[in-house]
């Protein structure tokens, strides 16, 4: 099964080098990485070019648009229309992925399921420290390490760090009491579901898309399955000047739409994206 990682990032080179270099570290590589780029400097491809001069055999492809404010959804269409792969895992380019990442979300890979994970978030101080070695040498996902820097202030978050034993977190995943809501930091699906309801709502800004389109998912048949436990992430610190209370309410309208009408498929989403027939 051809499978495509698609990491979404704006003007964070830092952050993407970093997780591009976790990628580098995945026992089961993706078959391609895209950077969906929502309009970043050339700094951000300079990094890009950085990476993929240390890693030669990790392909990497670098789709950009021009920035015209948070427009996320828009670059995630965009990436999914323009790839080959059959299987679509998705992290944000603040994230650090586990070396077993990218195997546990094929290991459950399922036509008929989207897998939605979490984070580990980490603060500002840490984020700041965090070294291109921590990465490499697999230090940012050592429960030591972690437990070291304040992180664990919940069991929870213990847990998402791999505490459990494999079969003992699958288990859990199965029965965990929260919402298998879509996470656009760690999440995955196969292609041609995304297709069918149209991609991401490309009208919804910061906050809101990705339940939305979890929803719709769901509506069409593709139901959500937790790898909460069991494909660790570790979440970079870093500020949201591209919050907007109003247009975060506006969504909350649509989420609910969404899941009482039935709604499938987005009004603007992928389409636009996508070869016309014939041509």
């Amino acid at each position: 099964m051809n499978t495509e990682l698609i990491l979404s990032t704006y003007n964070s080179p830092r952050a993407l080098v970093l997780t591009l270099l976790s990628v580098a570290r995945q026992v089961r590589r993706p078959d391609s990485v895209c950077v969906a780029d929502d309009g970043s400097g050339p700094d951000t491809a300079a990094a890009i070019a950085g990476v993929q001069a240390r890693f030669p055999d990790l392909p990497i492809r670098h789709l950009w648009h021009e920035d015209r404010g948070f427009e996320k959804n828009v670059i995630l269409n965009k990436a999914i229309a323009s790839s080959q792969a059959e299987y679509l895992v998705f992290v944000d380019g603040d994230c650090l992925i586990h070396p077993c990442f990218i195997a546990r979300h094929l290991e459950l890979a399922r036509p008929d399921h989207f897998l939605s994970g979490s984070l580990i978030r980490l603060d500002t101080p840490t984020t700041e420290a965090v070294t291109e070695e921590d990465v490499l040498e697999g230090r940012v996902f050592d429960r030591a390490w972690l437990a070291r820097t304040g992180t664990f202030r919940r069991f929870s978050t213990r847990l998402k760090a791999g505490l459990l034993p494999k079969w003992a977190g699958h288990l859990l995943e199965a029965v965990y009491p929260v919402g298998r809501n879509w996470c656009g930091a760690n999440g995955s699906a196969y292609r041609a579901a995304i297709v069918r309801v149209n991609g991401l709502d490309e009208t919804m800004k910061y906050g809101g898309g990705d339940k939305e389109f979890g929803i719709r998912l769901e509506n069409s048949g593709v139901k959500g399955r937790h790898v909460r436990f069991t494909a660790p992430l570790v979440h970079l610190d870093h500020p949201r000047g591209y919050k907007d209370a109003e247009k975060i309410r506006a969504h909350r309208a649509k989420i609910r739409h969404a899941r009482s009408s039935g709604k499938i498929r987005a009004e603007a989403g992928i389409d636009g994206h996508l070869p016309r027939k014939g041509t």
